[in-house]
Order: structure tokens, then C-alpha cells, then sequence
């Protein structure tokens, strides 16, 4: 039988009350932004019946020969490229910025520290389809902008995990390094990189993975590649070649998600 005495001291502690408040003001939070946006709840039970229809009646079957010509697979090509040049690109821009964004080890606190913080999060502030719209305006349509959009996304997202290893290294190693006269490039190179280097080589991975995905469709918005033959079908309602199209970028997301985890757990045994 359940102790009524023991019951009531799980409430009478000022932390659990605290706790249950905010509950409350969460549910409150939840209703009240419910009501205010209008969101129909109810129709989100209908949704699933009336997607399926669509799907059947106008995307089904995919034109899968469509998938096949060699004018798409030329932009299936150029999308993995798109992908590869951006995150490497924004990889090898994020090593430098990372160093700078350390507080532990950057070059300089007063300068260096607060323009690296301010290049990550500027970058990673603005969302990569932005990014591609600014540059598609002022340099024009094609794999380019797309390419500068993938980089500045792969420096505010490889940055910022970069720069993280890095204040959570054993600092031990620096001072023994600085103890024998060492320059900061030097430091960073003997000291810095041996510890950081396997999980740098994971969330490279993880960038170029993320940068793929991004890459699927921002040619929507004039980066070419899959994204620009997706906007092509819809605009010109082929909704049987936008199916295929769809199968195609969630297949390649699937292989991609596939490889970059069996190379993560290989860098992760590395530890």
C-alpha cells in the first residue's frame, strides 16, 4: 500500500515544485501558440489519407526511365561534385578559423578569437539556400554559386565542431610544446592537431555528408544539378519525371548516409 507520507514529500520540495510549473507553462506555451496560429489539429489526422491519394493518383508510377538518361545523370554527377568541392573547400577554410575561434589556443584572444567567432557564426547564421540566392544574384546561375553556398554552410558547421574538439583538448600537451620555445603555428601543428586530427576526420566526414544533402536541392534556386532538372519537372507539372526525380535524391541520400557512418565507425576503432 502506497505511503501517503511518502507520497506528499515527492511535492513538497521547492525543485519539484519548480519543475512542475514549467511543465505547466510549457503545456500552457503549446495551447496558447496552437490557438494563435490557427493550426487545424484536427486535419493532421486527414492528412496521411488525402497524401496518399496524391501520390497515387498523380506520382505513381515514377518514371524511372527518366532517371536513367544520360542528360540527368550528368546532373546527378554534377551534384556530387557541387558537394565534394564545397565541403572540401569549407573544410580546409575551417582549420584556420577553428585555431582563431579557440579560446584556449587561439593566436590571440583580443583579435584573432572574436573574428574567427565571428566568421562561424555569420556563416552559420544565414541558411545555405540563402547563401546560393545571394550568389546566384550576383554571380548568375550555375554550379559556382552552389559551391560558394556549400562552403560558407561547411565552414559554419565544420567550424563550430572544430574549434569545440579543440577547447576540450588536454592542455598539458601545449604547455610542453610552448616550454621548448615553440611559435603558435607550432603549437597548433605538434600539439593541437594529434589530438584533434580522428575527430576532425569524423565530422569531415559528417560535413561532406550534411553538404550533400544541401546540394540535393539547391540547384532549386539556380546551383544547377539535380536540384535545377527538379524545378524544371515541376514547373512543366511532368509529375510522373518529378517521382523519379525524388526516388533518385532520396536514394543517393540513403548510399551517402550509408558510407559516410561505415566510414565514421572505421575513424571512430581509431581512437
Amino acid at each position: 500500500m502506497t505511503n501517503p507520507q511518502k507520497t506528499w514529500s515527492r511535492f513538497k520540495y521547492p525543485q519539484s515544485l519548480i519543475r512542475y510549473i514549467i511543465y505547466l507553462i510549457v503545456f500552457v506555451f503549446i495551447v496558447y501558440s496552437l490557438e494563435y496560429l490557427n493550426v487545424p489539429v484536427g486535419r493532421f489526422f486527414t492528412m496521411f489519407g488525402r497524401l496518399g491519394n496524391m501520390i497515387t493518383t498523380r506520382y505513381y508510377p515514377p518514371d524511372i526511365s527518366h532517371a536513367l538518361q544520360k542528360e540527368y545523370l550528368s546532373y546527378v554527377l554534377e551534384t556530387i561534385q557541387m558537394a565534394y568541392l564545397g565541403s572540401l573547400f569549407g573544410i580546409l577554410f575551417s582549420i584556420p578559423i577553428s585555431w582563431f575561434a579557440s579560446f584556449n589556443v587561439t593566436p590571440s584572444r583580443r583579435f584573432a578569437y572574436p573574428i574567427g567567432r565571428f566568421i562561424i557564426m555569420a556563416c552559420r547564421s544565414v541558411h545555405e539556400m540563402i547563401w546560393t540566392i545571394i550568389f546566384v544574384i550576383v554571380i548568375g546561375f550555375g554550379m559556382f554559386p552552389g559551391v560558394l553556398a556549400l562552403t560558407m554552410f561547411s565552414i559554419g558547421f565544420a567550424g563550430k565542431l572544430f574549434s569545440e574538439e579543440i577547447e576540450a583538448i588536454k592542455f598539458g600537451q601545449i604547455e610542453a610544446i610552448r616550454a621548448t620555445g615553440a611559435n603558435p603555428i607550432q603549437v597548433f601543428l605538434y600539439a593541437v592537431l594529434p589530438q584533434v586530427r580522428v575527430a576532425w576526420a569524423g565530422i569531415s566526414i559528417y560535413t561532406w555528408d550534411s553538404a550533400f544533402r544541401a546540394a540535393t536541392v539547391l540547384g532549386y534556386f539556380g546551383a544547377g544539378g539535380m536540384g535545377w532538372y527538379l524545378k524544371e519537372a515541376v514547373e512543366r507539372l511532368e509529375t510522373l519525371k518529378v517521382s523519379a526525380i525524388l526516388l533518385t535524391i532520396i536514394s543517393l541520400v540513403i548510399v551517402s548516409e550509408v558510407v559516410s557512418a561505415w566510414a565514421r565507425n572505421r575513424i571512430s576503432k581509431m581512437r
